[in-house]
């Protein structure tokens, strides 16, 4: 299957975005990548906030697909936890600009945050929803949803796209480790989050 210009494009813009950063991407390094005119992404994307904006509904559009297929077999209480967890670092093993994007746009701050976050709103209700049955039901400690979601999601994806972080804690980030920081961020969560039943 051939893939479209603007498929190429918004491909580009993500792998750069995402690993580099929207700063230091240009247009012109773009068009240079792609063999194409700078004039060619401006057909399809009239600025690089355009095209941000693009990436940001396309990814958006990624990532809950791919938290919702997580989810759809995942059963009930802790392994809805450990199926998102599970999830997101697939994504870090093989998409990792992906999650990279996620981490630049909360740093761009509004309006690329903006969108992110109404784009992910669905999947924010649902994940406080489920946090807070399983506080009622008493089978996870009493927290904020909201704090907790927020502390969950820093944890999460900090492991996952902080290099320059965890090379300065002496962490190189291989796949072997990636699979140990896995194993460690859930084995935190159940602490920090199960009752123990007495």
């Amino acid at each position: 299957m051939t893939t479209s210009t603007s498929d190429r494009i918004l491909d580009a813009a993500l792998e750069s975005f995402g690993t580099r950063g929207y700063d230091v991407t240009s247009l012109d390094a773009l068009a240079s990548q792609l063999e194409i005119s700078k004039q060619s992404i401006l057909y399809w994307f009239p600025s690089k906030e355009a095209l941000m904006s693009a990436v940001i509904a396309r990814s958006a559009g990624e990532l809950s697909e791919a938290l919702e297929s997580a989810l759809s077999s995942a059963g009930e209480g802790w392994g809805r936890v450990e199926a998102i967890v599970r999830s997101v670092f697939r994504l870090a093993a093989h998409r990792p600009a992906l999650l990279g994007l996620v981490r630049e746009v909360a740093r761009l701050g509004p309006p690329p945050a903006t969108q992110m976050t109404e784009a992910l709103q669905p999947l924010v209700h649902r994940a406080t929803a489920f946090l807070q049955a399983e506080m009622d039901a008493g089978r996870m400690r009493r927290s904020d949803p909201n704090l907790l979601l927020l502390a969950m999601y820093s944890t999460v994806i900090g492991m996952v796209t902080e290099v320059e972080v965890l090379r300065a804690c002496g962490e190189e980030p291989t796949a072997r480790s990636l699979v140990r920081r896995r194993a460690d961020v859930l084995g935190l969560l159940r602490s920090a989050l199960l009752v123990e039943p007495l």
